[in-house]
């Protein structure tokens, strides 16, 4: 391995965080009690994935002096933080419906498939000495993950206060995935 090939102090912290906070959602998500309720098992296992999202956005602040960035992190830990606090105040409300069971198994199967492409890609994202650009291309299947997460509970009978909730956050993550795109795109945030 040539020495520019060697990942920094700071780019090998910063790092070090992101896969223990992979490996933290990814447990927090199947870890889960799930119920008869697709909306209660989207509400349970959505949580510890935006839970992850603040703490790679507070992650990645530790480290960029990115404007754009540090803009993109500090609204995605205000957003899934007021989405965190919207789905605890539903969830015993969204427990009761139950659904059937060939409807829990396709929901959990593709939740399932969603998860694996997710936890894969962001596991895989190229990463190099630039955290900046490490956080954009971890973060985007991520948000990704939550559109795909999302799309599919909208698939089967859930909470009435859930639709618009997962309405919004569908729009939301896309319009952050849009940003950060282009951001990745452009040269703003060199290190």
């Amino acid at each position: 391995m040539t020495e520019q090939c060697r990942f920094t102090d700071p780019v090998k912290a910063y790092l070090i965080r992101f896969y223990a906070i992979l490996d933290e959602m990814l447990e927090g998500m199947e870890c889960v009690q799930l119920s008869d309720s697709i909306s209660h098992n989207f509400i349970v296992q959505m949580i510890p994935h935006h839970q992850a999202a603040i703490e790679m956005s507070n992650n990645v602040l530790r480290y960029t002096d990115c404007a754009p960035l540090r803009n993109i992190a500090q609204n995605i830990i205000s957003e899934q933080t007021r989405s965190i606090q919207d789905m605890l105040d539903i969830k015993c409300r969204c427990s009761t419906p139950a659904n059937s069971r060939i409807d829990r198994c396709l929901y959990q199967r593709h939740f399932q498939q969603i998860v694996h492409t997710m936890f894969t890609e962001m596991d895989m994202a190229c990463s190099d000495n630039n955290i900046s650009n490490n956080f954009l291309r971890e973060m985007i299947p991520h948000h990704m993950g939550a559109v795909r997460m999302s799309e599919n509970a909208l698939r089967y009978c859930i909470c009435p206060q859930l639709q618009p909730m997962l309405t919004d956050m569908i729009n939301s993550q896309r319009k952050e995935i849009q940003e950060m795109e282009a951001l990745l795109q452009t040269s703003v945030c060199q290190e």
